[in-house]
């Protein structure tokens, strides 16, 4: 089975479209940064870095420093599907990322967000 081609799409393609959605709605982009941050263990220059060198999605969440245990809290449905079903790992993290920003688009607090 081949895989996905979001996992070769670099992350920076994307990266523009979390902040814009989140901007829409009154956001920032700091708090988009929050959010991968605190799912993927990446500190800010690191994060940077990965879009500078345009770091593929598959990439971005192998090399991420430490997955936070937290995100098995992430319940809900994105495009569809229910993250917490989703049976492919990077798959599941790349909707886990997805459903953070939607729940940030949506308005709500951070410490909700970040499972806190």
């Amino acid at each position: 089975m081949s895989k996905h081609k979001i996992y070769s799409m670099s992350f920076v393609k994307v990266y523009p479209h979390y902040v814009t959605k989140a901007e829409k709605k009154g956001r920032t982009k700091t708090e988009v940064d929050e959010i991968i941050r605190w799912l993927t263990g990446y500190n800010q220059e690191e994060l940077e870095a990965h879009l500078e060198k345009q770091t593929d999605f598959e990439t971005f969440f192998a090399k991420a420093p430490h997955l936070n245990p937290s995100r098995a809290l992430i319940k809900g449905v994105i495009c569809g599907v229910r993250v917490e079903n989703i049976e492919e790992p990077t798959m599941q993290e790349i909707r886990y990322l997805d459903k953070l920003i939607d729940e940030l688009a949506k308005g709500k607090a951070m410490d909700k967000i970040l499972r806190n």
